[in-house]
């Protein structure tokens, strides 16, 4: 096992002091977004082995079998096919989709076949993979995600009193609910940019007013998630597109499964967040970045219904599980309150996050890390059993064989 060194990605929405707080270090004033855990190439975390520290992805690549273990490399392939993350969002992040594999591979060619550059600002596929994600909040969370039933969305639109989405509210109540759906968010994201801009406006002091009037309404929390969009992103027509969305608060523990089609934006909290590895991402709106509406509508999934909150479900080992539809990643967490051992099985390779406490892990060749909040360890597969001990919280990032 090898303790893990790990890089931050200070993006513009990132929180000033959440991964800080995390990592027990003072904040720099600067935003820090993701604390990325894995072996993407992108900023591939490096391992303490021996006197050195080298990238996790160099030495996986040199032994994808002795790393990763036989059965994850047929399985898989010859990479680790998960990013772990820690995500401090102080700011909404882009309102946005993700394509299925097919999709992907589909638009990956497309677009090598055209000839578009590799990191061109209109390129919407940069690789070949899905990206199937799962958010788990470490405190309050709120979030975007999936569509609401447009009935339901037609009588907030009326209650928000905004001339300009009237027209969308008969649409809405007289068409199938897949087809209302599809064409409310072509219309939005094709409204001319000022008159999107002064709907916002409108949708933006509308909100105030009814936050205002009746703070302790059941909908003050479907308000307030618009009003910080909107108020973000004045005059973005993906302000507009968020009204489609359920707006979600997430207590610490609870999770989002997020799959292929499924729009979702992410608009304050701290969570581990856990993706197959890829970097394609179709966006609706809450940013400056290119959108293709005829490409994202193609990828969209118009259906309604209930976000699906998940809830860890423990096992008889105390392990407790996450429970997603894919196998390129599966998230669990043990929460250790001193007098108990847990052991962790070494077939897979895997990451271990301390979040909480201190946690002292022994490898079957009696190895031992001790891990502190914020700390982290890679575990490549070995075929032995791991034990944990201590008193904490620790994530435990591997795959599903």
């Amino acid at each position: 096992m090898d303790r893990l060194v790990n890089t931050v990605r200070p993006y513009a929405w990132g929180s000033t002091t959440a991964i800080p707080a995390l990592l027990g270090e003072q904040p720099s004033g600067e935003p820090q977004a993701e604390l990325w855990l894995g072996a993407h190439p992108g900023d591939s975390s490096r391992v303490e082995r021996g006197a050195d520290r080298v990238e996790l992805s160099r030495l996986i690549a040199a032994d994808p079998v002795g790393e990763l273990g036989a059965e994850s490399v047929a399985k898989f392939g010859p990479s680790l096919p998960f990013l772990l993350k820690v995500l401090a969002a102080e700011l909404p992040l882009s309102l946005q989709v993700h394509p299925s594999r097919a999709q992907a591979e589909a638009g990956f060619a497309a677009e090598e076949a055209a000839g578009v550059p590799a990191g061109a600002g209109h390129r919407n596929y940069r690789d070949a993979n899905h990206k199937p994600e799962l958010i788990c909040a470490l405190e309050e969370f709120d979030g975007l995600c999936g569509f609401r039933d447009p009935l339901a969305t037609a009588d907030l639109m009326e209650e928000l009193a905004v001339p300009g989405l009237a027209p969308l509210i008969d649409l809405m109540r007289t068409k199938p609910a897949e087809q209302a759906l599809r064409e409310t968010l072509a219309t939005l994201l094709s409204t001319d940019p000022t008159v999107a801009a002064a709907i916002v406006g409108e949708l933006a002091e509308a909100l105030d007013r009814l936050l205002a009037a009746h703070p302790d309404s059941p909908r003050a929390l479907t308000w307030a998630g618009y009003a910080y969009a909107a108020r973000h992103f004045p005059g973005d027509a993906g302000v507009l597109a968020a009204l489609l969305l359920n707006v979600v608060r997430l207590q610490a523990g609870e999770a989002l499964y997020l799959g292929a089609g499924v729009p979702h934006a992410y608009l304050h909290g701290t969570g581990i967040e856990i993706m197959a590895n890829s970097d394609n991402v179709l966006r609706c709106g809450l940013t400056p970045k290119h959108i293709d509406v005829p490409e994202l509508l193609k990828v969209v999934v118009f259906r309604a219904g209930d976000p699906g909150v998940l809830r860890p479900q423990a096992d008889a080992e105390g392990e407790e599980l996450f429970p997603v539809p894919i196998d390129e990643f599966r998230l669990s967490r043990f929460v250790l309150t001193g007098g108990e051992q847990r052991r962790v099985d070494g077939r897979a390779a895997q990451i271990l996050l301390c979040t909480d406490g201190t946690v002292r892990l022994t490898g079957s060749d009696g190895q031992e890390i001790e891990l502190g909040r914020g700390q982290s360890a890679y575990l490549p597969a070995t075929g032995g059993d791991t034990r944990l001990t201590g008193t904490g919280t620790v994530f435990r990032a591997t795959v599903t064989l």
